[in-house]
């Protein structure tokens, strides 16, 4: 965040200089005085929703191979105008197929990470269990244990559509169907 601060900042201080080069230069000062600071404004807002915009798809070209994102939350906000026109995504769900687990008396289910990334939030990590053959997950939390025989026990499972994007990743990730 203070980086972006600190590269607006220097885009306007940039802007500025230039439009006061081109005024003196070329121009022979003819220009109107608020021109500069106009244009400074304008370049570090148009900065910053360039920024905001490309957050997304910047990061995701940063994960690495085996972390497939899966949902990019996409919103409008009232304080953010152009929002309505194109909406912002500002947080992502990404499974991470390098941790993926099996146990060979649970066939069709697969233990992974999915990882909850946002825009100026910490990412998070959360551990949980697909069954691919059933289209559900579990999340793994304090009160759920590995029986002996494979299965989740005091599992809270959830249905999932069958063409859901973690599932698919999480299932072909481990080499699941």
């Amino acid at each position: 965040m203070l980086l972006e601060l600190i590269a607006a900042i220097a885009l306007g201080a940039g802007t500025a200089g230039m439009v006061l080069a081109v005024d003196r230069l070329i121009a022979r000062r003819r220009l109107p005085g608020w021109l500069a600071p106009a244009a400074a404004g304008t370049a570090m807002v148009a900065l910053m929703v360039y920024l905001e915009y490309s957050w997304a798809d910047r990061l995701a070209a940063q994960l690495p191979a085996g972390v497939v994102v899966t949902a990019i939350s996409r919103d409008r906000m009232w304080y953010r105008p152009w929002t309505y026109a194109r909406p912002l995504g500002l947080r992502m769900v990404a499974v991470d197929t390098r941790r993926n687990r099996l146990h060979h008396d649970a066939p069709g289910q697969v233990m992974t990470t999915v990882i909850l990334l946002g825009r100026w939030l910490p990412t998070r990590e959360m551990p949980l269990v697909f069954d691919c053959q059933s289209a559900r997950r579990a999340d793994l939390h304090a009160g759920v244990q590995l029986g002996a025989d494979g299965q989740l026990v005091d599992a809270q499972w959830r249905t999932l559509a069958a063409d859901d994007a973690a599932l698919t990743a999480a299932c072909l990730g481990s080499g699941r169907p």
